[in-house]
């Protein structure tokens, strides 16, 4: 990716905060020009010495120079402000598009990428960019407006001395060329390194349980304290380039000091030029001493920011693989926050509401190139419940993903109250469809917070009715706090059937006209299960219900009993017709029994 793709996507941000960055530059010059009279006065100063001068005119000189020194005070600090405070604007944004562009990402992204690494890009990368997008513009206008000023003055006071101080000028640009690029290379290797470090911290603290229980601390230790050393290598490979970057600049420019030193005083001594002008000329070279080495700390930020940006653009350029496509659009006209394609705006006021058919025709999918369903066919009436079983790997989870479209089918077509699943707006989809995962997460809020999650405002006896519904409700009313218990990141508080049950809570809350659950009562002992289901036979009626489970007590009563194996619908019927027949779920069911049985005695 070259540099201007990588910065394409900032121009578009900036481009919004135009007017502010007008007023920024207009500021620049304005603090440049007020910084060049100085030199100018102190000139006219220095050459009336010869003549008689009065108090009153010193005065006046004094005067004008603590005029111009303020007014360039004002108008720098209004330059700080104003493009400072932009680049925070921009970063605002460019923080929202990213959050915004992550979640609308599909799952697929996230099994690829690792999260540490996401977090990375989205904060270390981040601040890199917002202080090119400040800082690095800033400086670099004000580079370019003085020097312009500045040069500009200088040869019309001398334009031989001017072309002395100049000579050096090719060599600093040859090394702001040859250091940028070994900068920017360096700098993408530190970011990719401290990316290894924040997968590495998150995936430790989120399973510091495991690697507590596998005695591993010390392992882990002596990981992080390679790649800390690895990332502080590389710092200080870099370190070790812009330190003699500076030196370097410094040492160009002393030369061009020094020609005009030998020069101009040649000319001062034969009459060829004033004392004053001397005087100012030597001003306006220091005046621009300090954008010269700024230079080196702009080209430094601006490096940076731009692999930052190039790595920011990874993330950005990612397209979701599932997004609304039949359903009536409107696209948004100019170009999107993103700076990518318009913005696509669903209206889904012309899809009519899900009542609940499922139908699956010839469906089959296959991820990453390896099949997992194979040829479905199933139909599941209104309000019906329906269960799924099969030994692992068999296709389960992946089959009721579609039904939400976490995937699109690679064959085949599934349609609900007979309209292709694309043809409804993923918001109303998943917004008809309660989910409850085998892996359930919970997020570092209250358990009330937790329950409420997918509705807005949802009043505290509708959240009791959830939580009656789906068992937790005793539980809760045995914390201290009740429904304003913090339950801890993930739910750590929480006993795994806890966990479960606040997760039903959380799916029944919705009021869902499809309600899937995917071995979701896999935590709960026998007893409790017979209870939640006991609750959910209240709420399944007149809704379509899916249960994936291993246990034949969750699925006996449903209308219907699926089997999957590899991929294939091999069995279906009623509990009482599979149990007669000799297939898998027969052998499953014969072997529970022998459990309970065993259990007992």
């Amino acid at each position: 990716m070259n540099r201007l793709s990588k910065l394409s996507r900032l121009a578009a941000c900036a481009k919004r905060y135009r007017l502010r960055l007008a007023i920024g530059v207009v500021c620049v010059t304005l603090s440049n020009l007020a910084g060049a009279v100085s030199p100018l006065v102190l000139k006219h100063a220095i050459d009336s010495l010869g003549a008689f001068i009065s108090k009153e005119r010193l005065f006046y000189f004094g005067a004008l120079i603590l005029l111009f020194a303020v007014l360039e005070g004002v108008f720098l600090f209004l330059m700080r402000r104003i493009m400072i405070g932009a680049s925070r604007l921009m970063e605002y944004d460019l923080r929202n598009d990213l959050f915004a562009h992550l979640l609308g990402l599909s799952r697929r992204y996230y099994q690829n990428h690792r999260t540490g690494d996401i977090m990375s890009r989205a904060t270390n990368d981040l601040n890199a960019v917002r202080m090119m997008l400040g800082p690095g513009i800033m400086y670099s206008v004000n580079t370019l407006i003085r020097l312009a000023i500045v040069v500009f003055l200088m040869l019309r006071i001398n334009g031989a001395l001017t072309l002395f101080a100049l000579l050096c000028v090719p060599a600093v640009a040859f090394s702001v060329k040859y250091f940028g690029a070994v900068i920017h290379h360096r700098y993408e290797k530190i970011q990719e390194t401290f990316s290894e470090i924040s997968a590495r911290v998150q995936e430790n603290l989120s399973g510091v349980r495991v690697i507590k229980a596998f005695t591993q601390e010390e392992s882990e230790i002596l990981e992080f304290k390679r790649l800390s050393q690895e990332y502080i290598h590389k710092n200080l490979q870099l370190i070790r380039v812009w330190g003699l970057f500076y030196p370097v600049l410094g040492f160009l420019l002393g030369l061009g000091g020094v020609f005009v030193l030998w020069y101009g005083g040649r000319q001062v001594i034969a009459g060829r030029m004033t004392l004053g002008d001397f005087v100012a000329f030597n001003a306006y070279l220091g005046i621009l001493t300090w954008p010269m080495v700024a230079l080196g700390w702009v080209i430094n930020i601006v490096e940076r920011g731009t692999a930052s940006a190039g790595r920011m653009n990874q993330i950005l350029d990612a397209r979701p693989e599932i997004f609304d496509e039949s359903v009536k659009i409107h696209r948004a006209q100019g170009v999107s926050r993103r700076g990518g394609p318009p913005a696509v705006l669903v209206d889904a006021s012309q899809t009519p509401p899900i009542r609940g058919e499922i139908e699956v025709r010839n469906v089959s999918f296959a991820y990453n190139g390896q099949p997992v369903l194979k040829n479905i066919n199933l139909r599941i009436p209104q309000g019906a419940t329906y269960a799924i079983v099969g030994e692992t790997g068999s296709g389960k989870t992946t089959l009721v993903s579609l039904f939400a479209r976490v995937y699109d089918v690679t064959e085949g077509e599934i349609r609900i109250d007979g309209l292709p699943l694309a043809q409804y707006s993923l918001c109303t989809l998943r917004s008809n469809l309660g989910y409850v995962p085998q892996e359930t997460f919970l997020f570092s809020e209250t358990i009330g917070d937790n329950i409420a999650f997918g509705v807005e405002k949802a009043s505290l006896e509708t959240i009791r009715e959830a939580a009656r519904l789906g068992d937790i409700l005793p539980d809760i009313e045995d914390f201290s706090k009740r429904f304003d218990t913090m339950i801890g990141e993930r739910g750590i508080t929480l006993s795994g059937g806890q966990q479960q049950r606040t997760a039903i809570a959380r799916a029944l809350i919705r009021n869902p006209r499809i309600l899937v659950l995917d071995d979701a009562l896999s935590s709960v002992d026998t007893a409790t299960e017979e209870r939640i289901l006991g609750y959910l036979k209240e709420v399944m009626g007149g809704r379509t219900s899916i249960l994936i489970s291993h246990r034949v007590s969750t699925v006996k009563f449903a209308d219907q009993i699926i089997v999957l194996k590899g991929g294939e619908i091999v069995e279906r019927g009623t509990h009482e017709e599979l149990a007669a027949r000799d297939g898998y779920y027969s052998d499953l069911y014969q072997k529970q029994l022998l459990e309970e049985e065993l259990t007992e005695s």
